[in-house]
């Protein structure tokens, strides 16, 4: 495509290779010009007309550059984000955003003073599990809702042998690596909550880092929320709860687009992002003398292109972004709050 959106990547690991390249590869609307490689050079592998720079000013410096995607570790998140900004670059940095509520503000105040946009990386809005909870909950077939779980849970007790993944910098730990995909769902579902509550913890031997979260969110109506994440999850329970006054709704966490990318499967194949058989969530519902039916109810097709294409709308034709400063900010203030005592 004519005028496509050139476009740096600060760094070409698991989330350049899985979540970033191959859905600019893919779009008509993107270009992937450069990337940084400090070391190995692997990225010409898969994409032989790329650009690989050794240092992350050169590629801002590259002045056909665009858009730069800010996918380095997340302490570096708010200062080459700044650093594209102040370089006339629009920026897609993955999550956390940054590791302050202050950080926040001042990266929207700069992308405001420049005139170039901040894209949050909220590539979890287009989940197939949490597509199917929004369907449902969206669809008003549960009545009043008054509870809401939301879970991320693995099982992992060695410690990660990335230093930058379990010393204590800022933006570290599980509430700064699994919560903002937690909260950025609750919040595109319900918005600001009225109050909310934090628990934290440090269980694997040897941890640095918190490697649990639980924060409890009020919403108006009694709406009670909570998310809540662990690394030391053996049996997981269903990721999705939702109850209402006339039903409930439970999903397994299923979205295949991580798995699907790490075998090399295109965006753009006909079976992407379509769940595996047997992972259907169950709605059950209540009708008349409080008989209850349950239903499997099929997920559809997840698909981060959306993000991608949100993106290309927002630069090319100012089309507003999903993912918005205010989102951000309530964010990093939560990410932020103190655990209770």
């Amino acid at each position: 495509m004519t005028n496509a959106i050139q476009t740096g990547l600060l760094a070409y690991g698991m989330s350049g290779r899985l979540f970033q390249a191959p859905f600019v590869a893919a779009h008509p609307g993107f270009q992937l010009r450069a990337v940084t490689e400090r070391h190995q050079k692997k990225a010409q592998h898969d994409y032989p007309e790329i650009i690989s720079y050794t240092s992350v000013e050169e590629l801002l410096q590259d002045p056909e550059i665009e858009l730069i995607i800010v996918n380095t570790p997340s302490y570096t998140h708010f200062d080459f984000a700044m650093q594209a900004l102040r370089a006339g670059k629009h920026v897609l940095v993955e999550k956390p955003l940054t590791a302050s509520l202050a950080e926040t503000q001042a990266l929207y105040q700069l992308s405001r003073e420049v005139g170039k946009q901040v894209f949050p990386y909220q590539n979890r809005r287009w989940d197939s599990d949490f597509l199917a909870v929004k369907q449902i909950i969206e669809s008003g077939q549960l009545g009043r809702l008054f509870e809401v779980n939301f879970r991320y849970d693995r099982y992992k007790s060695t410690l990660n042998p990335k230093p930058f993944k379990e010393d204590p910098l800022p933006g570290s730990g599980l509430p700064y690596d699994l919560g903002p995909h937690l909260i950025d769902q609750v919040i595109s579902l319900f918005g600001k909550p009225l109050k909310s509550h934090k628990a934290v913890g440090m269980y694997r031997a040897g941890t640095r880092i918190q490697d649990y979260f639980s924060i409890r969110l009020l919403y108006p109506d009694q709406l009670h929320v909570t998310v809540t994440s662990g690394l030391l999850v053996a049996q997981p329970v269903p990721a999705f709860v939702v109850h209402g006054t006339q039903g409930s709704f439970l999903k397994q966490r299923a979205d295949v687009q991580e798995a699907q990318l790490d075998k090399a499967l295109s965006p753009l194949a006909p079976s992407y992002g379509l769940e595996e058989a047997g992972m259907e969530g169950q709605l059950t519902l209540v009708g008349a003398n409080d008989a209850k039916t349950t239903t499997a109810v099929p997920s559809g097709k997840g698909d981060y292109m959306h993000l991608f294409e949100a993106v290309y709308q927002a630069i090319r034709n100012n089309s507003p972004y999903p993912i918005t400063e205010e989102h951000m900010l309530w964010q990093s203030a939560l990410l932020e709050q103190k655990a209770d005592e």
